[in-house]
């Protein structure tokens, strides 16, 4: 088969195709992040990188095309910041996946899967199903992985629903605590979520409690991983004890294979191209109807 995949990261594409046992011939990848490249050259030194979307020349056929242009512009998250969330199909966010669609019809692939935050816009998501001629399928990574991501998929590939969720928890995948940190000087100002598993306390003395000091308990789905790489990931121990998750924990949370982002020294960045990345028993799942066509 041969694949063309935009936006292709740290190449998530082409880990689950080879688990859904597809057979690859080629593997054409456009990607700009320097970090993810080398990752991807680490791992499958056989892809052929290409870099700017926006200079693709597509001369060729695929049979498949694979990506998820970059959620940043699109997601809830960025409402944080005034004015920054798209929520029109226009903006740079749009002309990225307008690039999508330029492949499709420059590229000609038989099959296509496009993937994108499930908090876009309702104005967005109509817009990307009428580009691309079908309604997503919304999936939380919880059903294939141990933590909450949801998502929408757009595709032409015949998908089964009623999948079997999967019922691992962080506690399945976690490593041994090391680096432990203590928020014990701040005792006093400890709070708990209604639901018990989260806890949060407050170093600034005016009550707030920011998203670096919460901590959660390891028995439950964990939250989605950030691309930040920062410390939002906190793990709880026990009186008063946390640590950050590691590097091999937020390759589990995404289901890719044990170290796979191990050629790159620093672990902030190993997070950070994972939370960039895909959850890939979903992408595995939602390839695996390719079988069913032939």
């Amino acid at each position: 088969m041969k694949v063309l995949s935009l936006f292709d990261g740290i190449s998530c594409g082409m880990v689950a195709l080879k688990r859904a046992g597809i057979k690859v011939d080629k593997y054409v990848a456009y990607e700009i992040e320097e970090d993810a490249i080398q990752v991807s050259k680490e791992n499958y030194p056989e892809i052929e990188h290409k870099g700017d979307v926006f200079k693709a020349a597509y001369t060729e056929q695929y049979d498949i095309l694979i990506g998820g242009s970059p959620c940043t512009y699109w997601s809830i998250a960025g409402a944080r910041k005034e004015g920054a969330r798209e929520t029109k199909a226009s903006g740079l966010g749009w002309d990225l996946f307008s690039q999508y669609v330029r492949a499709i019809k420059e590229a000609k692939p038989r099959w296509f899967l496009y993937e994108n935050n499930a908090s876009m816009s309702k104005e967005i998501k109509q817009c990307i199903s009428e580009a691309l001629g079908c309604e997503p399928i919304e999936i939380d990574s919880a059903d294939f992985s141990a933590q909450h991501r949801k998502r929408y998929y757009w595709t032409n590939i015949p998908v089964k629903t009623g999948w079997t969720k999967s019922s691992v928890l962080f506690s399945d995948i976690k490593e041994k605590d090391t680096d432990i940190k203590s928020f014990e000087k701040y005792k006093s100002t400890v709070r708990v979520s209604e639901d018990g598993m989260c806890v949060s306390w407050d170093t600034s003395g005016k009550g707030n409690y920011s998203q670096q000091n919460r901590a959660r308990k390891i028995n439950q789905k964990w939250n989605t991983l950030p691309s930040s790489g920062s410390d939002k990931n906190n793990i709880y121990i026990s009186d008063c004890l946390y640590r950050k998750i590691t590097p091999l924990e937020a390759e589990r949370l995404q289901t890719l294979p044990d170290d796979y982002t191990s050629c790159l020294k620093s672990k902030t960045r190993r997070i950070e191209v994972c939370g960039n990345g895909w959850t890939v028993d979903v992408i595995s799942y939602l390839l695996g109807g390719l079988k069913r066509t032939v």
